[in-house]
């Protein structure tokens, strides 16, 4: 029986593996998450594993006090996000962003980056 059982899972587990590379991943942003950079930066820039559904896909970036310091719509174009910032204040900055890839799977997520010390 137990021998059963790991065949089956061993023949499903390609099937797993397809489904989770199929899902849009930030793969990098800049400024990159969790850093603190001197200068503030005049757009934010995100970068999937995977294209993009331009209608469905979006972020925001928000200071501390909970205010949207981007400039409005994201720029979407193949598997990248980007979005124009307000001039910013040293403080700490959330970026919060959502994706659909074009095979219809959506995440999201959230990180944080500083501008100043």
């Amino acid at each position: 029986m137990r021998n059963i059982i790991v065949t089956s899972m061993l023949a499903l587990l390609p099937f797993g593996a397809t489904d989770a590379r199929a899902h849009a991943f930030l793969d990098h942003a800049e400024p990159r998450v969790g850093s603190t950079v001197q200068t503030a930066p005049r757009e934010l820039s995100l970068s999937f594993t995977q294209d993009l559904e331009p209608a469905f896909s979006g972020a925001e970036v928000r200071d501390a006090n909970g205010t949207r310091v981007d400039q409005g719509k994201a720029k979407i174009s193949g598997s990248s996000i980007h979005l124009g910032l307000k001039p910013l204040s040293p403080g700490t900055y959330r970026v919060q962003w959502h994706a659909l890839s074009v095979d219809t799977h959506t995440t999201e997520g959230s990180f944080s980056f500083q501008v100043g010390h």
